[in-house]
Protein backbone atom coordinates (compact mmCIF):
# COMPACT_ATOMS: atom_id res chain seq x y z
CA UNK A 1 0.00 0.00 0.00
CA UNK A 2 1.25 3.42 -1.47
CA UNK A 3 1.71 5.99 1.36
CA UNK A 4 0.15 8.88 1.94
CA UNK A 5 0.84 12.40 0.38
CA UNK A 6 2.81 14.32 2.76
CA UNK A 7 1.17 17.94 3.27
CA UNK A 8 3.12 20.60 5.50
CA UNK A 9 1.38 23.31 7.07
CA UNK A 10 3.36 26.43 8.25
CA UNK A 11 1.10 28.55 10.22
CA UNK A 12 1.75 29.54 14.33
CA UNK A 13 -2.73 29.43 14.69
CA UNK A 14 -2.53 25.82 16.41
CA UNK A 15 -6.49 25.53 15.88
CA UNK A 16 -6.34 26.35 12.04
CA UNK A 17 -3.47 23.67 11.99
CA UNK A 18 -5.50 20.97 13.70
CA UNK A 19 -8.50 21.81 11.77
CA UNK A 20 -6.36 21.31 8.08
CA UNK A 21 -4.66 18.15 9.70
CA UNK A 22 -8.60 16.58 9.96
CA UNK A 23 -9.84 17.92 7.07
CA UNK A 24 -6.95 17.22 5.00
CA UNK A 25 -6.45 13.67 6.90
CA UNK A 26 -10.45 12.77 5.74
CA UNK A 27 -9.36 13.25 1.97
CA UNK A 28 -6.01 10.78 2.47
CA UNK A 29 -3.45 13.38 3.03
CA UNK A 30 -0.59 13.09 5.98
CA UNK A 31 -0.35 16.55 7.97
CA UNK A 32 3.28 17.44 9.32
CA UNK A 33 2.72 21.10 10.97
CA UNK A 34 5.58 23.72 12.28
CA UNK A 35 3.89 26.69 13.69
CA UNK A 36 7.38 29.17 12.67
CA UNK A 37 8.91 30.27 10.11
CA UNK A 38 12.86 28.40 11.02
CA UNK A 39 11.57 25.07 12.02
CA UNK A 40 8.97 25.25 8.88
CA UNK A 41 11.92 26.33 6.77
CA UNK A 42 13.91 23.37 7.48
CA UNK A 43 11.07 20.63 7.48
CA UNK A 44 10.12 22.03 3.99
CA UNK A 45 14.18 21.33 2.74
CA UNK A 46 14.19 18.36 4.14
CA UNK A 47 11.18 16.29 3.78
CA UNK A 48 9.34 14.83 0.65
CA UNK A 49 6.07 16.66 1.05
CA UNK A 50 3.82 16.77 -1.76
CA UNK A 51 2.87 20.32 -1.22
CA UNK A 52 3.35 23.18 1.84
CA UNK A 53 0.63 25.27 2.69
CA UNK A 54 2.42 28.58 3.48
CA UNK A 55 1.18 31.94 5.83
CA UNK A 56 2.51 34.81 5.00
CA UNK A 57 2.35 36.51 8.46
CA UNK A 58 4.69 34.18 10.66
CA UNK A 59 6.82 34.75 14.19
CA UNK A 60 10.55 35.28 13.09
CA UNK A 61 10.69 34.98 9.66
CA UNK A 62 7.54 35.98 7.29
CA UNK A 63 6.29 33.97 4.52
CA UNK A 64 7.67 36.11 1.89
CA UNK A 65 11.25 35.23 3.13
CA UNK A 66 10.69 31.43 3.46
CA UNK A 67 9.42 30.80 -0.04
CA UNK A 68 12.54 32.93 -1.58
CA UNK A 69 14.54 30.50 0.60
CA UNK A 70 12.40 27.24 -0.14
CA UNK A 71 12.59 27.92 -3.91
CA UNK A 72 16.49 28.15 -3.76
CA UNK A 73 16.52 24.56 -3.78
CA UNK A 74 12.88 23.06 -4.11
CA UNK A 75 10.37 23.47 -6.58
CA UNK A 76 7.48 21.55 -4.56
CA UNK A 77 4.05 23.49 -4.94
CA UNK A 78 3.19 25.94 -2.73
CA UNK A 79 -0.10 27.75 -1.61
CA UNK A 80 -0.07 30.63 0.92
CA UNK A 81 -2.90 31.99 2.97
CA UNK A 82 -2.70 35.43 2.87
CA UNK A 83 -4.67 38.23 4.45
CA UNK A 84 -7.96 39.14 3.09
CA UNK A 85 -8.08 42.32 0.88
CA UNK A 86 -4.44 42.67 0.89
CA UNK A 87 -3.89 42.44 -2.78
CA UNK A 88 0.04 43.34 -2.40
CA UNK A 89 0.55 40.13 -0.90
CA UNK A 90 -0.99 37.53 -3.19
CA UNK A 91 1.19 39.42 -5.77
CA UNK A 92 4.23 39.03 -4.30
CA UNK A 93 3.82 35.76 -3.12
CA UNK A 94 2.73 34.71 -6.59
CA UNK A 95 6.64 36.84 -7.75
CA UNK A 96 8.30 34.98 -5.81
CA UNK A 97 7.17 31.83 -6.84
CA UNK A 98 4.06 30.25 -4.99
CA UNK A 99 1.81 28.49 -7.03
CA UNK A 100 -1.75 29.57 -5.77
CA UNK A 101 -2.78 31.64 -2.82
CA UNK A 102 -5.77 31.94 -0.77
CA UNK A 103 -7.24 34.38 1.39
CA UNK A 104 -7.90 34.71 5.24
CA UNK A 105 -10.44 33.96 6.33
CA UNK A 106 -11.72 30.97 4.67
CA UNK A 107 -13.55 28.14 3.80
CA UNK A 108 -11.63 25.28 4.77
CA UNK A 109 -13.39 23.52 2.33
CA UNK A 110 -12.03 25.62 -0.54
CA UNK A 111 -8.08 25.42 0.90
CA UNK A 112 -8.97 21.30 0.52
CA UNK A 113 -10.14 21.86 -2.72
CA UNK A 114 -6.55 24.07 -3.88
CA UNK A 115 -4.73 21.70 -2.89
CA UNK A 116 -6.50 18.70 -4.39
CA UNK A 117 -5.99 20.86 -7.27
CA UNK A 118 -2.15 21.63 -6.64
CA UNK A 119 -1.37 17.69 -5.83
CA UNK A 120 -3.11 16.73 -8.96
CA UNK A 121 -0.74 19.31 -10.89
CA UNK A 122 2.37 17.75 -9.15
CA UNK A 123 0.99 14.00 -9.29
CA UNK A 124 1.06 14.74 -13.34
CA UNK A 125 4.46 16.64 -12.77
CA UNK A 126 5.49 13.49 -11.24
CA UNK A 127 4.57 10.78 -13.91
CA UNK A 128 6.07 12.77 -16.82
CA UNK A 129 9.28 13.08 -15.35
CA UNK A 130 9.25 9.51 -14.65
CA UNK A 131 8.63 9.04 -18.24
CA UNK A 132 12.22 9.80 -18.89
CA UNK A 133 13.95 7.55 -17.01
CA UNK A 134 15.99 4.61 -18.34
CA UNK A 135 13.17 2.43 -19.91
CA UNK A 136 10.82 5.12 -21.30
CA UNK A 137 10.51 5.37 -25.06
CA UNK A 138 13.08 7.01 -26.80
CA UNK A 139 10.22 9.25 -28.82
CA UNK A 140 8.36 10.36 -25.97
CA UNK A 141 12.09 11.23 -23.65
CA UNK A 142 12.78 13.38 -26.81
CA UNK A 143 9.54 14.57 -28.11
CA UNK A 144 9.94 18.70 -27.87
CA UNK A 145 7.20 21.36 -28.70
CA UNK A 146 8.86 24.27 -30.47
CA UNK A 147 7.72 28.09 -30.88
CA UNK A 148 10.93 30.08 -32.51
CA UNK A 149 13.59 29.86 -29.88
CA UNK A 150 11.18 28.23 -26.96
CA UNK A 151 11.53 24.72 -26.65
CA UNK A 152 9.23 22.96 -24.37
CA UNK A 153 10.34 18.97 -23.48
CA UNK A 154 6.19 17.73 -21.96
CA UNK A 155 7.87 14.44 -21.15
CA UNK A 156 10.64 15.82 -18.69
CA UNK A 157 8.78 19.10 -17.63
CA UNK A 158 11.48 21.13 -19.17
CA UNK A 159 11.65 24.69 -20.77
CA UNK A 160 14.88 26.12 -23.05
CA UNK A 161 15.20 29.60 -24.29
CA UNK A 162 17.41 30.28 -27.26
CA UNK A 163 18.89 26.65 -25.83
CA UNK A 164 19.05 27.91 -21.81
CA UNK A 165 17.37 26.08 -19.35
CA UNK A 166 14.56 28.21 -18.03
CA UNK A 167 13.75 27.49 -13.76
CA UNK A 168 9.67 27.44 -13.64
CA UNK A 169 7.26 26.61 -10.84
CA UNK A 170 4.51 23.87 -11.50
CA UNK A 171 2.08 26.39 -12.12
CA UNK A 172 3.94 28.66 -14.55
CA UNK A 173 5.34 25.20 -16.63
CA UNK A 174 1.77 24.17 -17.06
CA UNK A 175 0.87 27.31 -18.24
CA UNK A 176 3.66 27.62 -20.87
CA UNK A 177 2.34 24.13 -22.11
CA UNK A 178 -1.24 25.35 -22.92
CA UNK A 179 0.09 28.31 -24.28
CA UNK A 180 2.86 26.55 -26.79
CA UNK A 181 0.27 23.81 -27.72
CA UNK A 182 -1.96 26.70 -28.62
CA UNK A 183 0.66 29.26 -30.38
CA UNK A 184 -1.08 32.02 -32.29
CA UNK A 185 -4.26 31.41 -30.77
CA UNK A 186 -6.36 33.28 -28.21
CA UNK A 187 -6.49 31.48 -24.74
CA UNK A 188 -9.27 32.90 -22.18
CA UNK A 189 -8.19 33.40 -18.72
CA UNK A 190 -11.31 31.70 -17.66
CA UNK A 191 -9.70 28.11 -19.67
CA UNK A 192 -6.26 28.82 -18.56
CA UNK A 193 -7.02 29.17 -15.05
CA UNK A 194 -9.49 25.81 -15.18
CA UNK A 195 -6.25 23.61 -16.86
CA UNK A 196 -3.34 25.38 -14.75
CA UNK A 197 -5.00 25.85 -11.67
CA UNK A 198 -7.52 23.47 -11.69
CA UNK A 199 -10.30 25.98 -10.43
CA UNK A 200 -12.76 28.70 -12.01
CA UNK A 201 -11.66 31.84 -12.36
CA UNK A 202 -13.17 33.87 -9.09
CA UNK A 203 -13.72 37.65 -9.07
CA UNK A 204 -10.93 39.87 -9.13
CA UNK A 205 -8.52 36.88 -9.00
CA UNK A 206 -4.90 37.75 -10.53
CA UNK A 207 -3.73 34.73 -10.25
CA UNK A 208 -3.11 33.41 -13.81
CA UNK A 209 -2.02 36.63 -14.50
CA UNK A 210 1.08 37.18 -12.28
CA UNK A 211 2.08 32.93 -13.51
CA UNK A 212 2.18 35.08 -17.21
CA UNK A 213 3.75 38.32 -15.59
CA UNK A 214 6.29 35.51 -14.47
CA UNK A 215 6.85 33.90 -17.30
CA UNK A 216 7.10 37.22 -19.27
CA UNK A 217 10.46 37.98 -16.87
CA UNK A 218 11.68 34.09 -17.06
CA UNK A 219 11.26 33.59 -21.05
CA UNK A 220 12.35 36.83 -22.55
CA UNK A 221 11.20 38.61 -25.14
CA UNK A 222 10.92 36.76 -28.68
CA UNK A 223 13.45 36.53 -30.81
CA UNK A 224 13.06 40.06 -32.37
CA UNK A 225 13.12 41.73 -29.14
CA UNK A 226 8.82 41.78 -29.08
CA UNK A 227 6.43 40.87 -26.29
CA UNK A 228 6.71 36.66 -26.98
CA UNK A 229 3.15 36.36 -24.37
CA UNK A 230 0.57 38.87 -25.57
CA UNK A 231 -2.18 40.11 -23.75
CA UNK A 232 -5.56 40.44 -25.77
CA UNK A 233 -8.04 42.89 -23.82
CA UNK A 234 -10.86 40.95 -22.82
CA UNK A 235 -9.80 37.73 -24.51
CA UNK A 236 -7.32 36.20 -22.40
CA UNK A 237 -3.45 35.45 -23.96
CA UNK A 238 -1.54 34.48 -26.75
CA UNK A 239 1.97 32.90 -27.36
CA UNK A 240 2.98 34.60 -30.34
CA UNK A 241 4.92 33.42 -33.69
CA UNK A 242 7.51 35.29 -35.32
CA UNK A 243 6.27 36.70 -38.83
CA UNK A 244 2.58 35.62 -38.15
Amino acid sequence: MADPPQILVIDDDAELCELLAELLGQEGYAVESARDAISGLARAQEGPFTLVVLDVMLPGLNGFEVLTRLRRSSRVPVLMLTARGEDVDRIVGLEMGADDYLPKPFNPRELVARVRALHRRASHAGHAVAATAPGAGAAEAQSVLAVDDLEVFPAARRVRVRGEEVRLTTAEYDLIEVLVRQAGAVVSREDLARRVLGRRLAAYDRGIDMHVSNLRRKLGPGPSGGERIKTVRNAGYILAREGA
